[in-house]
Order: structure tokens, then C-alpha cells, then sequence
């Protein structure tokens, strides 16, 4: 049995940042027994991953953390939102993307399972659980568990309905303890709590974080280019969509670049504080053969439990500003005592930093960036244009350049006599 201390520990480190836990005393007893609790978290490879994604990464670290076996597992089935025929290209480009982004992040991939939904999900098994369900759930509790990850039109597809029950069996057929995921899930979550056990099946815990919104405000989305910032976007592209975000002096809500600081810098800012101390739990691998810069968020002579620290510039400039803790940050610009030019600088900054050694790694890989085309073609892409084919017809006959000219021909027998006349003799002169 482990010791109560260490399963205190390790649950803190599983739930520290969520926005919500559903079934936590689940998780608690599996660390009691001194098992590794196992959990997936599902990615749909459709549009372009953007640095939202940096969240849920981040806090995968935790779960490496306290030893959790984790998978990620890629799925499609969401109102085929990427046409089959690319799905195989974006899978891939899904795990590279990933794998550098966890490598940049100094989070050992080794640890970590990639799965392709297709794997067990064609198998008969699995596909006669799922007959069971559509025979058990309504369409009213199908439409409502989606309502917030599938897409709500006025005609939806059946690939929609079934996508909640989908995941749902994810749970069983990869035999793991919990699920993550965005907080908008919770309705697929609450909705595998309510029909797995209805299969015969146990109850699997959840955990949730915080969706970050959009540089706009709302919600970050793969659909809205002005509203997110992709993986691979370079620094002019970063630089001009920040200096866009909504960033209004004093307001503290629907503020991106906070949100961002709040979610992203500041925690990975932690993670790497920690790191340098030697608080890595059970993770002995974190930070080897890590990318990129690895400092944290913070000047070199900030206060001791510093952990972000914005810089101010420029002739408006003054000295920094150093944080213990996101709220007091919020609180100053709340004040007005933080300008929304220093918290648009401190941010580009940060994601520079973050996203410069993933460039670096897709520039120097050929085979990620035709991936890359594979997955996303150009779809302003003009297809070259076809040379019409010269068709062959030939010429009739005796025609052409290969046809035989026709001399006179010559006999050598007689030519028939001219034709006579009834009234005329031969030899005859005159007149009769």
C-alpha cells in the first residue's frame, strides 16, 4: 500500500489546475492500491493544431508526474469535419506535431502512447457495443451529450449522433482509469458516466481544464484564423495577429492575452521552476533531451517565488513587474497599472519562445513538411493545366503523306475500236 502522504502528493499533482473532477475518489483509490492510474485524451486531426493545445500538454506533464499511463488516442468521426481520404495524412502530422511540441516542452514522449481510433474501433467487438448503445440511448440524449464539440445544424449527420457513444466506448476498449479533456466535454463525459455502466461496464472518473479563449475574445478555433495562432505561424504572422487581439486597458474578461497567461506561460513558467529544483515526481526523464530555451517566465533577479515577470519597454517604461501568482497580475491590469502594449509584448514574446524551436524542427525535416502538404493542401493551389492529347485519326485511303502516287499505267493489249456509226462505212469517201 503507498503512504497516504504520497497519494496526497500524487492526486494534487493529477488535479492541481483543473477547472473541474468528476469521480476523484476513483483516482485516489488506485493510488491507494499503488497502481498507475490510466488515462487518455482524444484529438480529432482536422484543422491545423493552434497553441491552444499548450493546456492540455502542459498538464499531461503533471500526470506523467505522478506516474499516470497515458495514451493519445486520434479520432475522426466528428461531422467529418476532415474528409477520409486526408484523415491518414493529418494523423500524422497530429503525432510530429506533438511529439516536437512535448520534446520542446522537455515532456519525455517515451512515456506516452499514440493510438489511432481505427486500431480497435473496426473490431467486432467494439462495433457490437456499439449496436448496444444505439439501442439503448435516445436521440435526445445523443444530440444533447455533442452539443457542445459537434457541430449543431439544422440537419445533422448520423456521424454526429453517434460520436458521444463513440467516445464513450473509448473508455472501456482502451482499459483506462480516466479521461481528460476541455471542459466542453463534460456532457460527453457525464454521458459515458450514465450509459457505460448501462452496458455492463465500470465508471470512469473525468477531468477537465479550462478552454482558452480566442485572441478576439470567444472561443479559440480552428476556423477562425484571427482568433488563434498555429504551431507553425511565423514571427511576423504572430507578431500582427497579437498586436490584433482584443486588449481593451482595465478589462479583465474575455481578455485573450491574459487568458493566455494565465493557462500557458505562467504554468509552464512553474513547470520549469520546478524542474531546476528537482521536483519532477516520479518522472525522472522530464527536461532530457529537451528543445528550445528552457527558462522560465521570469528576470534572473526576480524575488524568490517570482513566477512571471512583465518587462516594461519603450519611453513609457518603468521597472518590472514581478508575480507570485496570476491574480495579482490581473489585479494590476484591472488597476490600469499594466499597460496593454507591456502585456501584448510579454505575450509575443512568450509564444516566440515557445514556438521558435518547433519551426526549426519542421525546417529541418523533409519528410514533416510533405506531410505537412499532404495534410493540408493549398487549397488556392491552381492544378496545372493538361496538354490535350493529339488524338490520331488516319486519312482515307490514298490520302496522306504516305500514300503511293499513281502513275499511268501501259497495256500491252490492243485498244478497243472507236465506235462506228450505223450510217457510215469505212473507207468510203462520199455521199451515198
Amino acid at each position: 500500500m503507498t503512504s497516504p502522504l504520497d497519494v496526497e502528493a500524487k492526486y494534487e499533482l493529477i488535479t492541481r489546475g483543473l477547472q473541474e473532477v468528476l469521480g476523484g475518489d476513483s483516482i485516489k483509490a488506485i493510488l491507494a492500491e499503488g497502481r498507475s492510474p490510466k488515462a487518455y485524451w482524444g484529438t480529432a486531426p482536422t484543422g491545423r493544431p493552434h497553441i491552444g493545445y499548450f493546456v492540455a500538454l502542459i498538464k499531461i506533464a503533471d500526470f506523467l508526474r505522478a506516474g499516470v499511463e497515458f495514451i493519445d488516442v486520434h479520432a475522426f468521426l466528428d461531422n467529418l469535419k476532415a474528409p477520409l481520404d486526408l484523415v491518414a495524412h493529418r494523423t500524422k502530422y497530429y503525432e510530429i506535431l506533438l511529439r516536437t511540441v512535448f520534446t520542446s516542452l522537455g515532456i519525455p514522449t517515451s512515456k506516452l502512447i499514440f493510438v489511432q481510433g481505427s486500431d480497435y474501433q473496426l473490431t467486432r467487438e467494439y462495433n457490437l457495443d456499439n449496436y448496444k448503445l444505439c439501442a439503448t440511448v435516445t436521440e435526445h440524449d445523443a444530440k444533447k451529450a455533442g452539443a457542445e464539440v459537434v457541430k449543431q445544424v439544422e440537419s445533422p449527420l448520423l456521424s454526429g449522433l453517434l460520436y458521444p457513444g463513440l467516445q464513450a466506448l473509448d473508455e472501456q476498449y482502451l482499459g483506462v482509469d480516466f479521461q481528460f479533456g476541455g471542459i466542453d466535454q463534460r456532457k460527453i463525459f457525464t454521458f459515458a458516466e450514465l450509459y457505460l455502466p448501462r452496458l455492463g461496464y465500470a465508471k470512469r472518473a473525468h477531468l477537465m481544464n479550462r478552454m482558452v479563449p480566442g485572441l478576439m475574445g470567444g472561443k479559440m478555433s480552428s476556423s477562425d484564423p484571427d482568433s488563434k495562432i498555429d504551431f507553425l505561424d511565423p514571427p511576423e504572422a504572430v507578431k500582427r495577429k497579437i498586436k490584433k487581439a482584443f486588449c481593451e486597458e482595465g478589462n479583465v474578461t474575455e481578455n485573450g492575452l491574459l487568458a493566455f497567461i494565465k493557462a500557458v506561460l505562467i504554468p509552464i513558467s512553474q513547470l520549469r521552476i520546478e524542474r531546476r529544483k528537482g521536483e519532477t515526481g516520479v518522472d525522472s526523464e522530464e527536461g532530457q533531451g529537451a528543445i528550445g530555451e528552457q527558462n522560465p517566465f521570469i528576470d534572473d533577479d526576480a524575488p524568490e517565488g517570482t513566477v512571471f515577470t512583465i518587462r516594461r519597454e519603450g519611453k513609457f517604461g518603468g521597472p518590472p513587474s514581478h508575480y507570485k501568482e496570476y491574480q495579482e497580475l490581473e489585479d494590476d491590469f484591472a488597476a490600469k497599472k499594466i499597460h496593454p502594449g507591456d502585456l501584448k509584448t510579454v505575450v509575443n514574446k512568450g509564444i516566440d519562445s515557445l514556438l521558435e524551436p518547433i519551426r526549426k524542427v519542421f525546417a529541418e525535416s523533409p519528410e514533416w513538411q510533405q506531410v505537412e502538404k499532404l495534410a493540408y493542401p493549398d487549397p488556392n493551389a491552381k492544378e496545372p493545366k493538361k496538354k490535350k492529347e493529339k488524338v490520331y485519326h488516319p486519312p482515307p485511303p490514298g490520302k496522306g503523306k504516305d500514300a503511293q502516287v499513281q502513275a499511268p499505267t501501259t497495256s500491252s493489249e490492243p485498244s478497243p475500236p472507236p465506235p462506228t456509226n450505223e450510217n457510215t462505212q469505212t473507207g468510203t469517201t462520199g455521199e451515198l
